[in-house]
């Protein structure tokens, strides 16, 4: 990358700042028994791969040219998609008219959706998730859903339920229907029905709309068959940031590497950065070993670089939680040490970033106290919306901590 000159650099992004309303510092609340002084990325190894990450914000957010694809896949932390949410609308309201496409989607048939979009469905359909036994082809959504009925139809808004100031606007008007079977999808557009273009190699079904819209209407034209959708992927080919929430409730590492479209969807993807929150589930086995974890996470690694080589990692630890033994009682799960050991290992040997939630939180037996403070839940394993936007927000603060630096080193 070239040389910016810091006094233009710092004039030209505090001035976007300030148009955008949107600060590369949110103010969180402190509570007594966290370490939030310690929200910090960590390098265990070099940070050759998160400064290549770092170029590509430079070259969007100065030159307005441009795509960065961000990923963040995990559990039910980033399923329930208020975690990715306010990573996704902080990043997207550093600067006005980054906003790219809304990128990998998911029609889940779970009450635990995303907020960040809305989904209906008409007829009979079938869930599976690569958390739980499965037959059917799954790529990298880790789900997939499946209908015979000729009523069936779904449709995606990608508005948020809850809109708020900084809420970015997702209009799009290409898509693709990840999926098979004998059924042909169909894609309403007011009163016209677009055909799309089949790829077999993406396993995809391509539509290109007439207009933007943040509304898909879904149906197969009432024809008897089956139809399996394992993604929906949404753009409008904008230079800006896609911000992809990737999440399957009970999902571990090994849940991903089965899914057999893996790989080609990572392709359609193409991420520069991942943000990984897999771990929880792991752990939570009375079976978890460090070495069986960094085993499965460096395949899942290895199969990211195969599609990216020049991909930049960062890790996010297990945050701390407990084992329901009986009715009332709980034990905290001392594997959440193992899995922030096996983070640092893995952050060394890939050359990637690591968020140490796990201490940032309060370490050891520290969800109780999030409890109490009505930011976790009471199965002391997940957070409430709360506590999600804290977690959110302090991932963000880090990154943008990293940022800056990144900014001011290359302006010397």
């Amino acid at each position: 990358m070239k040389r910016i000159n810091l006094i233009f650099v710092l004039t030209v992004f505090c001035a976007a700042l300030g148009l955008a309303q949107g600060p590369t510092h949110i103010e969180t609340p402190d509570y007594k028994f966290t370490r939030f002084d310690h929200n910090h990325l960590i390098y265990p190894g070099d940070s050759v791969a998160m400064e290549r990450f770092f170029d590509k914000l430079d070259s969007l957010f100065f030159t307005g040219q441009g795509h960065v694809s961000i990923m963040h896949i995990g559990g039910s932390h980033v399923q329930a998609g208020v975690f990715s949410q306010q990573m996704r609308d902080n990043l997207l309201n550093l600067f006005p008219g980054i906003t790219a496409g809304r990128g990998l989607v998911f029609p889940y048939m779970t009450t635990n959706t995303p907020a960040s979009y809305s989904i209906s469905r008409t007829g009979e359909w079938e869930y599976f998730r690569n958390a739980l036994p499965f037959e059917t082809r799954m790529g990298l959504a880790g789900a997939s859903t499946t209908t015979s009925d000729t009523a069936a139809s779904f449709s995606i808004v990608t508005r948020e339920k809850a809109p708020r100031d900084i809420t970015p606007v997702f209009d799009f008007n290409y898509v693709k229907i990840l999926g098979y079977g004998s059924l042909t999808p169909v894609v309403h557009f007011g009163d016209k029905i677009i055909n799309g273009t089949y790829n077999a190699d993406e396993g995809a079904y391509t539509f290109i709309l007439p207009d933007y819209t943040d509304s898909l209407y879904v149906d197969f034209n009432h024809q008897a068959g089956t139809f399996t959708v394992t993604g929906v992927y949404l753009d409008n080919g904008m230079p800006g940031i896609t911000y992809h929430g990737i999440g399957i409730n009970g999902a571990r590492v090994d849940s991903y590497l089965k899914c057999q479209d893996l790989k080609r969807d990572l392709k359609l993807v193409n991420p520069d950065l991942v943000i990984f929150g897999i771990g929880i589930n792991d752990a939570a086995a009375e079976s978890f070993t460090k070495e069986k974890f960094i085993s499965d996470y460096s395949m899942l690694l290895d199969t990211i670089l195969d599609v990216n080589p020049e991909c930049a990692f960062l890790f996010v630890t297990n945050n701390d939680s407990y084992k329901k033994v009986s009715r009332k009682k709980y034990e905290v799960n001392p594997n959440g040490v193992l899995a922030e050991e096996a983070f640092m290992a893995l952050g060394e040997k890939y050359d990637g970033a690591v968020w140490d939630f796990f201490d940032i939180m309060g370490g050891l037996r520290s969800m109780k106290n999030w409890q109490d403070e009505d930011i976790a839940q009471k199965d002391k394993v997940h957070f409430t919306s709360t506590g999600y936007a804290l977690i959110g927000d302090l991932l963000f603060n880090a990154l943008m901590e990293k940022y800056t630096e990144h900014l001011k080193r290359n302006s010397k």
